[in-house]
């Protein structure tokens, strides 16, 4: 619309003509909206908000008399409110292309001041600390031109061909060689480490996976042997199971025959045995009876008639005395002394008798003989009394 101005978002708008601005200053300032502008009546200028930028290069001595090339950046604005813009309109609205210069020259005292109370060490460990200084030195001075610094950046800082810089730093830089080396060894070391590990891994991988191998095949080939040995095994088995079965039979047949045989030949035969063995004791027994009793009567009918011929032979023996010349010496004891003689040879004669018939040698026998023996001791003795008293009458 005609003679309606808005200034942009980083800029200020300056109207001068008519009425004067904020504190007597000869232009209005206008800022974020825009404002009808009388044409012909009023002016309008536009003053610059952004940032701007300013290069420092410097030669400052320090306090220990050691020239610094110290180069630094400011980074500057005009400032926001309305008596920073009046101040910077004033003074840089017609060339705002100094405000750089100027700001660069201010910096550049400030900044050779303050490097010459500090020695190279604390300018060279403590930057930030030389920047905050030169800040506040220069911060008022900055205000009464209506701009303000947002940052100061100390570039660099060298001492040209002295090389107290260098020598300044030989030590670090030689520990920090040190440091490095190790840190290099360290890392070579560990690296070889790791490809020794690495190597060691990969063995112990192919030792193991070898063993895996022959464990698999192993099984493989005990899993085919056995596959082929079952068969085999398996018709053993049967065969095995099958003469067991024809033993068992076997035995069981043989052991029925056994019991059959017993049942059917010995049992037979032991019975028949123990008949024949009961019959042959009760035959053995009556005929040993039937002999006793028989050799009882026969002993008991030839002693019987042994004594009734005793007499007789006697007689007969005395009878042979008769025609003898035998001469008696002693009288009637020698007379009685033959006849106990005649008695003697009797008995004598008896016992053979009865010897050649047969007798028994038992107890029982010598108990039955020895009645009829001692009737013929006693006939005896009767004749030894009978030739004490006189002559023996033999009948």
């Amino acid at each position: 619309m005609f003679g309606y101005r808005v200034p942009a978002p980083d800029e200020a708008m300056l109207i001068s003509g008519g009425r004067r601005g904020l504190g007597g200053a000869p232009f209005r300032v206008v800022t974020g909206h825009g404002k009808f502008v009388v044409p012909f009546f009023r002016k309008t200028r536009f003053l610059s908000l952004a940032m701007c930028e300013s290069e420092v290069t410097e030669t400052c001595v320090t306090k220990q008399g050691i020239a610094l090339h110290v180069r630094a950046v400011i980074a500057f604005k005009v400032g926001n409110d309305a008596e920073s813009i009046i101040n910077a309109g004033q003074r840089f609205l017609s060339d705002q292309d100094q405000m750089s210069v100027l700001t660069g020259r201010i910096f550049a005292g400030h900044l050779r001041a303050i490097i010459g109370s500090m020695t190279v060490e604390e300018i060279v460990t403590e930057r930030q600390k030389l920047a905050a200084e030169v800040l506040d030195t220069s911060k008022m001075e900055m205000a009464k031109i209506g701009l303000i610094v947002d940052s100061l950046q100390i570039q660099s800082i060298d001492d040209g061909d002295t090389g107290y810089i260098d020598a300044m730093s030989a030590p670090h830089k030689a520990a920090i060689q040190r440091q490095a080396q190790i840190a290099q060894a360290q890392a070579t070391q560990a690296a070889v480490e790791a490809e020794q590990e690495a190597a060691r891994r990969q063995a112990e991988f192919a030792r193991q996976t070898a063993v895996v191998k022959a464990e698999y095949s192993a099984e493989v080939d005990r899993a085919e042997a056995q596959a082929a040995q079952a068969g085999p095994l398996a018709q053993a088995h049967a065969q095995q199971e099958v003469l067991d079965a024809q033993t068992e039979l076997a035995q069981r047949q043989a052991l029925l025959r056994q019991k059959q045989l017993v049942s059917e030949v010995v049992k037979p035969a032991e019975a028949e045995a123990e008949r024949v063995r009961i019959l042959a004791a009760a035959e053995a027994q009556r005929m040993k009876i039937q002999a006793e009793a028989a050799a009882s009567y026969d002993r008991v009918a030839l002693d019987r008639m042994l004594i009734d011929q005793l007499p007789q032979i006697v007689k007969e023996a005395a009878g042979g005395l008769a025609g003898a010349n035998v001469n008696v010496l002693n009288g009637a004891d020698g007379l009685g002394e033959i006849a106990a003689g005649l008695v003697s040879q009797g008995l004598t004669i008896l016992d053979s008798v009865r010897q050649n018939l047969g007798g028994q040698d038992s107890e029982g026998n010598r108990d039955e003989q020895q009645p009829r023996d001692n009737g013929l001791l006693q006939l005896s003795a009767r004749c030894e009394k009978k030739s004490d008293d006189g002559p023996v009458d033999v009948d």
